[in-house]
């Protein structure tokens, strides 16, 4: 699936959305914040990727935890978590009832009230829907939405942005069938478009800049329908290698 005719994507993120507090509508701030732009409203076909951080916010997912306490993390850590994988120290790796295998079950300290932990969206399929359905009330577009939060690799140095919820927008395009360049057929290749997506987006957001959420332009059509990263990501045990 080729991008636009001159083959790129174009990013930018949305300024001026400020401090989300509970009980906020992400969709109302976003559209707020991209109409205050005025040159650069949507345009059907984007995709507007969200960070975790806002959601969990907006929809009160905060929890007061004494951050000098270790102890006190640890058990809202395993609360979130289905099963504790490893332990390292302070670090767990677990997996969260969304499915996610993560560090310390997405329980975050950074960009919140000293006192306060934000924890992952209940639901951010769901999450990203609604943030779509507000989007197009207000601003007649039909865009894409990603919900994106910071993870680590296994086996790999660094922490990059990934998908935990979409709209809109495919999780996973199937290549499968397909020739690749050399004429030969594709037989296992089934790209994560939305963890690219995340990963494009979070370049001009930053971890540090307060930017909060960003629009791709360019996205090829055919990756613009219904998606699930639950459905279509997660992968469940009987195909992992590894639980």
């Amino acid at each position: 699936m080729p991008l636009d005719d001159s083959g790129a994507l174009h990013a930018y993120g949305v300024l001026g959305i400020g401090e989300v507090r509970p009980g906020d509508d992400v969709g109302r701030v976003l559209a707020e914040a991209l109409a205050a732009r005025g040159t650069s409203e949507l345009h059907d076909g984007d995709v507007v990727v969200v960070t975790q951080k806002i959601v969990s916010k907006a929809e009160g997912r905060l929890i007061p935890v004494d951050h000098a306490d270790p102890a006190a993390k640890r058990a809202v850590v395993e609360a979130e978590s289905v099963r504790v994988l490893r332990r390292r120290g302070d670090l767990l790796i677990s997996e969260t009832t969304h499915g996610f295998v993560c560090a310390n079950a997405g329980v975050d300290l950074s960009n919140v009230e000293d006192g306060w932990a934000a924890l992952l969206p209940v639901d951010p399929d769901r999450s990203a829907r609604r943030i779509r359905a507000e989007l197009r009330r207000r601003l007649s577009v039909l865009v894409g939405v990603v919900i994106s939060d910071t993870f680590g690799r296994p086996w790999r140095q660094g922490v990059t942005d990934i998908a935990i919820g979409v709209a809109g927008v495919a999780a996973v395009v199937d290549l499968r069938g397909t020739l690749d360049a050399g004429g030969r057929e594709l037989v296992a290749t089934q790209v994560c478009v939305a963890d690219e997506l995340a990963a494009a987006a979070e370049l001009v957001m930053g971890k540090d800049r307060g930017v909060p959420a960003a629009v791709i332009r360019g996205v090829p059509t055919g990756w613009l329908r219904d998606g699930s990263v639950r459905e279509e990501v997660v992968r469940g045990h009987a195909a992992d290698l590894f639980r």
